[in-house]
């Protein structure tokens, strides 16, 4: 590579791995395996050592984790939180080794703790005089979510301990793998949300808003560290492990105390293996050198500590045999293939179904039933089919041309790889698709009301669209199946309950073709009312920023739509009555201007943008010659560069908080 690609490598690096931090960090939901992250974050780290001149403070090889979620207040952490480097390799490992043993010449080989890396969610536990008054997420490193209620809801985690300490306990708090198991099988008979894998299932749940939540799932708790201003608590990492045990912590017991690197290479030999007999999910090994007072000399460099690293097992994939090919349909009428497997153990769980994507990767893979197929977890969490046996060939999966559900032609629109089933109107998967979207918490978020309900409705006739809802009556619900009295009346409860929603909800909720939530939030900050919604044109709705042709052909034909004319009716016969934008008015200071909001600010985003919106603002994702501000936290990126070349004006916290207040002169920003 030449210098300018070189810069042009570094740069998209640097977004690559920022998005997969916020997807793993922020959202719980990585897209990408460990594996891979590592391999990018290895190859942006080895340019910038070539290439010092492109090393930037805001590159993710100087930070830890990514921004903290919305829906707790944030928390400064007392002592920063580092991430650890790692290797996925023996080779690796020895040269870590060596470099921290050069420090120790003289010593014959070090004593290290190597010990099993949980795959949870990395908690700080904060005690005074030996009483739980602080539980933390790591966050970014530095601030995190406070999360105190819910971590006392968690029984393994001890509230006072037995001696009257101050400590901060870090470790991981995980779902064991049948408590996982368990929780899906009656999320699944309930109609609610299936987790994808343990982490994502203990994140979800000690991130409830509601600790009872929390406290009902079965989370635990293994500390592996700790933290204390007395210098003669303990002298070495062992020594702090068992400090936490006798003090009543949950320590994994798969620690060992070794001297050497390769009594540690032999330790992550053996659990590759074993660690599928564990009713928790590892994902490797961490190894630190024993003694803390070795650790404060080698220290840390701006991300990790020099005194540790991990060990990551390699992902895994295994054979097994394609038995039949599933037809999805959804609510847009997309047709998705589904592989159907011979079951079998993949990273701890057994797999039984996987991604095929489309039909074009069924065509380029060649794939038929029967065939040997190689599967492996993408981000640990959706299987997925890699390839086949080379010297199989048993043809090729014939791609359908009539919907699997109703019989109608599928289409491919041009510029797609996605088939469409054409009766959007009569066939009963999307029908049923669309109910389930509409009471999704991403809608009108109608709790109890998921796929297993809609599916009983539907048998019984008592709903033929969304509307159908809200004419249910108890008598209804009772009729169905394991429906008790209490359920039928919290469901009823439930659905009446949202009969006001926010106009964004209302917009979303709709299913209407490439309008999501952000969308429609643009839609419902300039039309207050549905029936001006409803009979605005494409060359109106073009007028708001951000809003394309596409889109606004999009809502002008649905509303043009029969027979969605016919269930918008129902819905407003039914009392069903959005309530226009979610954010009240209280001022005009920011009438007609747009702002962007990029980088790390104080607070979370949606607390600015609901402050911009309430003072009569709008907010928009992207910077264009539309945009009035930038407002620009920490790290600002591209959005900056491009405020910049177009004289956008660009506010700091500080400028955004006295523009708000309505008494500053623009050209003085």
């Amino acid at each position: 590579m030449n210098y300018f690609e070189v810069k042009a490598r570094i740069d998209e690096l640097k977004n690559i791995i920022r998005e997969n931090n916020e997807a793993y960090y922020v959202y719980d939901a990585p897209k990408i395996t460990d594996f891979e992250y590592d391999e990018l974050f290895r190859e942006l780290r080895r340019l910038e050592e070539q290439y010092p001149e492109f090393k930037t403070e805001d590159s993710p090889t100087q930070k830890v984790g990514d921004k903290i979620a919305v829906g707790f207040k944030e928390i400064k952490h007392k002592y920063r939180l580092y991430s650890l480097d790692n290797s996925n390799n023996f080779d690796d490992l020895r040269k870590w080794y060596e470099r921290v043993k050069k420090e120790y010449e003289k010593e014959s080989d070090l004593e290290l703790v190597v010990e099993l890396k949980i795959d949870g969610l990395s908690c700080a536990l904060s005690y005074e005089n030996g009483e739980l008054k602080l539980g933390a997420t790591r966050g970014n490193g530095t601030v995190g979510e406070n999360i105190t209620e819910n971590i006392k809801a968690i029984k393994s985690i001890p509230q006072k301990l037995s001696k009257p300490l101050n400590l901060e306990v870090r470790g991981e708090v995980y779902m064991p793998v049948s408590s996982f198991e368990r929780l899906n099988e009656e999320n699944i008979a309930n109609g609610q949300k299936e987790f994808a894998n343990p982490r994502n299932a203990a994140a979800g749940s000690l991130r409830q808003l509601d600790a009872n939540i929390t406290g009902k799932r079965d989370l635990h708790f293994f500390a592996y560290t700790a933290i204390s201003e007395n210098n003669d608590a303990f002298k070495t990492h062992k020594e702090a492990l068992d400090l936490l045990k006798e003090l009543g912590f949950e320590v994994n017991p798969n620690h060992k105390l070794v001297k050497g690197i390769n009594p540690v290479i032999e330790q992550c030999a053996k659990w590759e293996n074993e660690r599928f007999n564990l009713d928790y999910a590892t994902d490797g090994m961490v190894i630190k050198i024993n003694e803390l007072a070795k650790q404060n000399e080698l220290g840390y460099t701006s991300r990790a500590p020099k005194w540790a690293t991990a060990f990551k097992f390699p992902p895994e994939e295994v054979w097994t045999k394609l038995n039949g090919v599933e037809l999805s349909v959804g609510k847009t009428g997309a047709v998705t293939p589904v592989a159907l497997l011979e079951p079998v153990q993949l990273a701890g769980t057994v797999v039984k179904r996987a991604s095929l994507h489309n039909f074009d990767e069924i065509q380029r893979l060649q794939l038929n039933i029967g065939n040997s197929v190689l599967i492996k977890k993408a981000a640990e969490i959706i299987p997925k089919v890699i390839r086949k046996k080379e010297d199989e060939f048993l043809g090729t999966y014939q791609t359908p041309t009539k919907c699997p559900c109703c019989g109608a032609d599928l289409v491919k629109p041009e510029g797609e790889v996605v088939l469409y089933c054409t009766n959007t109107l009569g066939c009963p998967a999307q029908i049923k698709g669309r109910i389930e979207y509409w009471a999704s918490k991403e809608a009108m978020d109608i709790d109890g009301v998921g796929c297993t309900l809609v599916d009983k409705l539907w048998e019984k006739g008592l709903i033929n669209d969304f509307a159908d809802l809200y004419k249910l009556t108890m008598d209804d619900l009772m009729t169905l199946d394991l429906i008790k009295e209490k359920s039928a009346d919290n469901l009823y409860t439930a659905i009446q309950n949202s009969k006001t929603p926010s106009m964004t909800k209302f917009l979303t909720a709709l299913s209407i073709k490439l309008i999501g939530k952000e969308t429609a939030d643009l839609i419902a900050n300039e039309y207050p009312t549905l029936e001006v919604i409803k009979n605005a044109t494409i060359e109106d709705l073009i007028k708001i920023d951000g809003i394309g042709e596409k889109a606004a052909k999009s809502i002008v034909d649905f509303f043009n739509n029969d027979n969605n004319k016919i269930i918008l009716n129902k819905l407003q016969e039914y009392g069903v009555n959005p309530q226009g934008s979610a954010f009240e008015k209280i001022s005009n200071i920011f009438e007609g201007k747009t702002f962007v909001i990029t980088g790390t600010l104080s607070q979370p985003r949606n607390v600015f943008e609901e402050r911009i919106k309430r003072l009569g603002g709008k907010t928009s994702s992207s910077v264009s010659k539309k945009t009035s501000y930038l407002l620009a936290g920490e790290n600002a990126g591209s959005k900056f560069d491009k405020a910049s070349s177009l004289g956008v004006i660009i506010l700091t916290e500080a400028d955004f908080d006295v523009l708000s207040k309505g008494n500053v002169d623009e050209e003085k920003l």
